[in-house]
C-alpha cells in the first residue's frame, strides 16, 4: 500500500496536469471546488470513464488577456509555478490544435521509491481563443504511468474572470487509490489556480509584467 501512495502522490506533477505544487494547501481557490457538470472545450471534455476526477474554480481580478497569456505561455511556466524544473515548448507559433509541449518536475524520494523525475508530454487538442482550452497526455516516470485530460474555461464577470477547470486521471497507480489520488489532484489544481491568480492579480510580477507588454504590443 505505501507503494501506491508514493506513485499517487507523485501523480500530482502528473499530465499536463496541474500538478503544479506538491504539499500544497487544501484551501479552495475560490468561489467552489465542487461544482456541478462537467466543462467542454468545443463540445469535448475530460475522460467520462476516469474515476479520479476533480473541478474547481476561482474569480481572477485581472483582464482576460493578461490571464490568458500567463497560461498559454507555456515556456515561462517556471517563473510562476516553482515545481515545474525544465519547459520544451515543441511548437511554433501561437498555442493551436496539436501544440505540444514537455515539461518535467522531480518526485521525491520516499520510503518505497528513489527520488525520480517525471516527464509530462501535453498536446492541445480543443481551443478557443480567450474561452477554452483543452490538452492530453501522458506523465511517466520510474515506476509510473497516467494519462490525463484536462479542460481550462475563462468567462468574463463583473470585476474579473471566472476561470474554471477540471482534470481527470487513469492508469493502474491512481486507480489503485481513489480516493487519495483525487485529493491530490485536487491539491494540484487548487494550488495552480492559486499560483494563477496570484501571478495575474499581482502588479510587481515579472511573469505578469511581461504577459502585460505582450497583451499590450
Amino acid at each position: 500500500m505505501n507503494g501506491h501512495r508514493s506513485s499517487v502522490r507523485a501523480t500530482l506533477f502528473a499530465v499536463p496536469l496541474a500538478l503544479a505544487v506538491l504539499g500544497a494547501t487544501t484551501g479552495p481557490a475560490g468561489a467552489a471546488s465542487r461544482p456541478t457538470g462537467s466543462l467542454t472545450c468545443r463540445g469535448e471534455g475530460v475522460d467520462p470513464g476516469a474515476a479520479v476526477r476533480y473541478r474547481t474554480e476561482t474569480v481572477i481580478h485581472a483582464p482576460l488577456g493578461v490571464i490568458w497569456k500567463l497560461q498559454t505561455d507555456v515556456r515561462n511556466w517556471p517563473s510562476w509555478q516553482a515545481p515545474v524544473a525544465t519547459m520544451e515548448r515543441l511548437y511554433h507559433g501561437p498555442m493551436r490544435p496539436g501544440s505540444a509541449f514537455r515539461w518535467t518536475t522531480p518526485v521525491p524520494a520516499n520510503p518505497s521509491t528513489p527520488a525520480t523525475t517525471l516527464s509530462i508530454t501535453s498536446t492541445v487538442r480543443q481551443i478557443k481563443h480567450h474561452a477554452c482550452i483543452r490538452w492530453t497526455g501522458p506523465a511517466t516516470g520510474e515506476g509510473l504511468h497516467i494519462d490525463g485530460v484536462h479542460v481550462w474555461d475563462f468567462t468574463k464577470v463583473e470585476g474579473g474572470v471566472l476561470v474554471r477547470t477540471e482534470e481527470t486521471h487513469t492508469g493502474p497507480q491512481v486507480d489503485a487509490n481513489v480516493p487519495a489520488a483525487t485529493k491530490l489532484l485536487g491539491d494540484g489544481l487548487e494550488g495552480w489556480l492559486r499560483s494563477l491568480k496570484t501571478t495575474a492579480e499581482g502588479t510587481r510580477s515579472p511573469a505578469t509584467a511581461l504577459a502585460r507588454a505582450a497583451v499590450a504590443g
